[in-house]
C-alpha cells in the first residue's frame, strides 16, 4: 500500500507542469511601450501644456487608470519620453569613445543620428518643442546632464584639433551643426516630404542624404582619417575668428 502511494506520488511528480507562466513582466513592457509611443505622438502634437493623460491613454488603447498605474503624473510621463530620446542620442555618440579617428567616429555618429531621426521622429519633435518654449520642464536637465555630456564630447573634438586631425573650429558649433542637420530629418519631415513630391524619402534617398551630410561635414572641418581612412579636403587652417582654442 505504501509502495503504491509512493509510486503514485512519483508519477504525479514526473508529470509536466502545465501551469501558464507568469507573464506579468511581458504585459507591463507591452503596456509601457504602448503608453510611451502614444505619449510621444501626443506631446509632439500638443506640447506638455496641451496634452492630457486622457488623450494619451485613448491613443494607447488603455484605460486612463492603467496609464496612471505606470506613470503617476503627466510630468513623470513627459520626463520619461524626453529621457528616452536623450539616452538614444547619447548611445549614438559612443563612437567618440570607441574610436579616436575623427573620420570614423563622426561618420558613425552622424549616420546613427540620421537613423534615429527616421526611427524616432516624434521623440525628436517633443525635444524640439520643449526647447522652442525655453525648456519650461527640463531646464534642469539641460543645465546638468546635457551640459556634462556635451563637455565630454567637446574634449574629444578639441583633442582632434590639438593633434591636427581636424581644422581649428569651435567644437560646440560643430556639435550644434550635427544636431541641427540630423534632427532636421525628424522635426521637418513634413517639409522634406512635401518637397519630395508628397512622399517621405525612400530608403535609397535617405541613404544618399546620409552620405551627403557626412561628406559635407567632414570636408568642412578638413577631417583626417587614420592610415586606412581617406583624408578629406577642407578649408585652410586659419586662426578661428570666434574664439581662441
Amino acid at each position: 500500500m505504501h509502495r503504491q502511494a509512493a509510486n503514485t506520488k512519483r508519477a504525479a511528480g514526473s508529470r509536466p507542469d502545465t501551469r501558464k507562466p507568469d507573464n506579468r513582466g511581458g504585459v507591463r513592457q507591452e503596456n509601457e511601450a504602448a503608453i510611451l509611443k502614444a505619449a510621444e505622438a501626443v506631446f509632439a502634437e500638443y506640447g506638455f501644456k496641451g496634452a492630457t493623460t486622457a488623450m494619451i491613454a485613448e491613443r494607447a488603447g488603455l484605460p486612463k487608470a492603467n496609464l496612471h498605474y505606470y506613470f503617476p503624473t503627466k510630468l513623470a510621463l513627459y520626463r520619461r519620453v524626453v529621457d528616452d530620446i536623450f539616452n538614444i542620442w547619447l548611445r549614438s555618440a559612443e563612437s567618440f569613445d570607441e574610436s579616436d579617428d575623427p573620420v570614423e567616429a563622426l561618420t558613425r555618429y552622424i549616420n546613427e543620428k540620421m537613423d534615429i531621426s527616421r526611427a524616432h521622429p516624434m521623440g525628436s519633435k517633443v525635444w524640439a518643442n520643449e526647447i522652442l518654449h525655453r525648456a519650461p520642464v527640463i531646464q534642469d536637465y539641460l543645465e546638468t546632464t546635457l551640459r556634462e555630456w556635451t563637455d565630454t564630447r567637446v574634449a574629444v573634438i578639441q583633442r582632434w584639433i590639438d593633434t591636427g586631425r581636424i581644422a581649428p573650429i569651435n567644437p560646440e558649433y560643430l556639435l550644434y551643426m550635427i544636431w541641427a542637420t540630423t534632427q532636421h530629418y525628424a522635426d521637418f519631415g513634413h517639409q522634406i516630404a512635401t518637397l519630395n513630391g508628397g512622399a517621405p524619402l525612400s530608403d535609397d534617398q535617405f541613404a544618399e542624404a546620409k552620405t551627403n551630410v557626412v561628406e559635407i561635414i567632414l570636408r568642412g572641418i578638413g577631417a583626417k582619417g587614420g592610415p586606412d581612412q581617406p583624408e578629406t579636403s577642407g578649408p585652410p587652417r586659419a586662426r578661428p575668428s570666434i574664439r581662441s582654442l
